[in-house]
């Protein structure tokens, strides 16, 4: 979760705009059951009267209430009100209030001023005994007008006692009758103020109602720019780490884990920060909300929230208990399916060659199907907790209408209380509902964020130094490796021991020895895909370590054992190492590597398309275009990693002389299997098991070292290797080859 969070501080001013609109939000959608229950207890049931004490009230009547008063609440009481009359009035005013109240033509009346709604609450309270004591003594034929203040006492009295077994709401009631009652007596139009307070309250209702909808449209819309942004932010943070990872985390990341991080991991945490937006900061703010108002809309019945908290809270932790292990558990075998995967559709030649379809089919259905079941199991789950919340819910609402209907019958609730409490009750409920969703997945989307962490926090081996130094500026290309020594990593024993020589401009340095004996690895080390681990390699003098790798890469024309090729045409894919090459040379570098021919046999030349991976080209093809690219960059150090393997003799032959005659003032470095490949070679350095056993010429060699002896007479004939004619058996071959053309 802190992972999320985290990924969430670039986008702490937006985050900042949501809460807020959550707030509004919460705010509108807490006030609407309110505003039921005004409408149906109030405009409903009251007819539109929200208060005991009248707005307005004829002189007799308040002369009454005010008999049933002590002298405090007679103060208060006429303080309230402003009599006004025929006299008080200017002709116009009068007019206008008589227009209002016609039963003013007839006596005075008492106006209720304008108050704030706690000092109306109060009148109320003031204002309620004595209209429901006057009321209940009219019922009984009481003349409370012609009664001595002795009687009035007791009858006060009397009423007090009969009043305290009555519920608020019923007295509330019966205060409001008598109102109404005496507002049809003023004159007012009782249906029109009903009327005109539903329109009122409805009216209110929704513009708050259209104002929680957009608010929360808005914080969709933001909620999903800010989840966009941290999925783009993220995709780039660990495109960029994955490609500065040497080759030593490229092996302790397989690719098809790097895949799934980059993509299905970041669409769970994205869709995670969606919902931790949209439903984690807006649950506590309703539920708290709800709780709120639900306690100050009725206690009574404020035990059933805590039954409904604890029948959602059994319910997460049981799914929690049983559903989390599995969401853990599939994001491994997300990457299980898609590693499974990977292999069968790179390897698919080799699979049809061998007839293994049917073991690799069997191989992906059971990834597959782990997969499926796992997800299956958890999708019945949350398929369990949808219908289990609707019967929590459901069962709710109906303890809450069986306990409100006795509340309603005894008189302590009304109906739109009752209401009003349903509503806030399933908000609290839906509250944690989210929280519950959000809960199932949070843990899936920490496996995810914990698996882009682990890219994310990653130290490459092979780092550049603060202050890096430059190549001086006479650049000649001399390599020379120091006495190195290679080890991969958690390995026991090294790959290369000791290995110390000097390439120099102009020169071919060669290496061949058998499968295994560390040639690759030994060239790999120039570029830094791997450090060396003891010893050290410099160019022109400088460790190549304490140059940037941007630099020292620029010097080396790389050609690797598996030419790759990006998607674009053949003039893009010449052009990757030197951007600003020109047309003329990048037909000069494919002419030297032999590939000017068959580009120029295409309809598009230069311009042709090149799918991705270079499928669309044979391997001879791509290792020849492979070759042009690294010559189109004109480095001052030229790297052939195994890379003439796919040519045929004539044409290996023909590209070493082209490379000879047109890069001669540059350094070469050739790994080889073929010792055709490396007779011209000034230098030919003979590995076996990570150490130089031999070091000369192909002749020299060929005298001195049994090891180069032996590949060179598995591969060539005796009249090849002793020559016939009195020549070197390397003049013989060209000669041969030479013929041929």
């Amino acid at each position: 979760m802190t992972k999320i969070l985290k990924y969430l501080r670039k986008s702490a001013g937006w985050v900042l705009l949501i809460l807020a609109l959550l707030g509004l939000q919460a705010f509108c959608d807490l006030s609407l059951p309110a505003y039921t229950s005004d409408i149906v207890d109030v405009g409903i049931q009251q007819g539109g009267i929200s208060h005991v004490s009248p707005e307005v009230i004829r002189r007799t009547e308040m002369d009454k209430l005010l008999r049933f008063m002590d002298e405090e609440e007679r103060e208060a009481a006429e303080a309230s009100y402003t009599r006004i009359s025929k006299e008080s009035l200017t002709e116009e005013e009068f007019n206008k209030y008589a227009k209002k109240y016609p039963e003013l033509r007839s006596q005075d009346l008492f106006l209720r001023n304008e108050m704030e709604k706690d000092d109306l609450e109060i009148l109320d309270g003031i204002m309620g005994g004595p209209v429901v004591s006057l009321l209940m003594a009219e019922k009984n034929g009481m003349d409370v007008s012609a009664l001595p203040e002795e009687a009035i006492s007791q009858i006060r009295g009397e009423m007090d006692k009969q009043m305290a077994a009555l519920s608020d709401s019923i007295m509330d009631q019966m205060g409001i009758t008598y109102v109404k009652a005496e507002y049809q007596a003023v004159g007012i139009n009782i249906n029109k103020l009903q009327t005109d307070y539903l329109w009122s309250e409805g009216l209110q209702m929704l513009g708050i109602a259209l104002l929680s909808m957009a608010a929360s449209v808005l914080v969709c819309l933001i909620a999903s720019r800010v989840a966009a942004s941290v999925g783009m932010r993220l995709r780039g943070q660990v495109f960029s780490k994955v490609v500065s990872f040497s080759n030593a985390e490229m092996d302790k990341f397989s690719t098809s884990s790097l895949i799934t991080r980059s993509t299905n991991d970041i669409q769970q945490v994205q869709l995670v920060v969606v919902l931790l937006l949209r439903m984690v900061l807006y649950a506590p703010i309703i539920g708290i909300g709800g709780l709120v108002r639900v306690l100050r809309t009725n206690t009574s019945m404020a035990w059933i929230i805590a039954v409904a908290v604890a029948a959602v809270s059994c319910l997460v932790a049981v799914l929690m208990v049983v559903a989390m292990p599995k969401f853990q558990k599939m994001q491994k075998l997300v990457d299980r399916l898609n590693l499974v995967t990977r292999e069968i559709l790179t390897g698919l030649p080799v699979i049809r060659a061998f007839s293994r379809e049917k073991h690799e089919e069997k191989r992906f259905d059971d990834a597959n199907r782990d997969l499926t079941r796992t997800m299956l199991f958890t999708n019945r789950c949350m398929t369990f907790m949808m219908p289990a919340m609707m019967l929590i819910m459901n069962g709710i609402t109906v303890l809450i209408i069986w306990t409100g209907a006795h509340g309603i019958d005894s008189g302590n609730i009304q109906v739109g209380d009752m209401m009003a409490f349903i509503t806030y009750t399933m908000q609290i409920i839906m509250a944690f509902l989210m929280i519950t969703m959000i809960s199932i997945m949070l843990p899936r989307a920490s496996v995810a964020a914990h698996r882009i962490d682990e890219i994310l926090v990653t130290e490459p081996s092979i780092k550049e130094k603060k202050s890096p130094v430059s190549l001086p500026r006479d650049k000649k290309g001399i390599v020379e490796f120091k006495h190195v020594s290679f080890r991969y990593p958690g390995a026991e024993n090294d790959v290369l021991h000791d290995i110390d020589f000097v390439a120099k401009p102009g020169e071919t340095t060669a290496f061949i020895g058998s499968t295994g004996s560390g040639k690759s690895t030994l060239v790999n080390l120039l570029p830094r895909l791997y450090d060396v681990t003891e010893g050290a390699i410099t160019l022109d003098g400088v460790d190549i370590r304490d140059l940037s790798e941007k630099e020292l890469r620029s010097q080396i024309g790389f050609v690797p054992q598996k030419g790759v090729l990006f998607s674009g045409t053949i003039a893009s894919n010449l052009r990757f190492g030197q951007q600003d090459a020109t047309d003329e040379e990048i037909r000069k570098a494919a002419e030297i590597a032999q590939a000017s021919d068959f580009i120029e046999e295409k309809p598009d030349k230069y311009d042709s398309h090149i799918a991705q991976g270079g499928a669309n080209v044979s391997g001879g093809q791509k290792q020849r275009l492979s070759i042009a690219r690294a010559v189109a960059k004109k480095p001052p150090v030229y790297v052939f990693d195994d890379s003439f393997s796919a040519l045929d003799f004539k044409t290996d032959t023909a590209l070493r002389r082209a490379l000879k005659e047109q890069v001669s003032d540059s350094t070469m470095l050739i790994v080889a299997q073929r010792v055709s490949t490396i007779l011209h070679a000034e230098q030919i350095i003979v590995l076996d098991e990570g150490r130089i056993v031999g070091k000369g010429t192909h002749e020299e060699l060929l005298k001195t070292n049994e090891v180069y002896r032996q590949i060179a007479q598995s591969q060539l004939s005796e009249a090849e290797l002793s020559g016939t004619d009195g020549s070197s058996g390397s003049e013989n071959l060209e000669k041969e080859v030479a013929d041929n053309e």
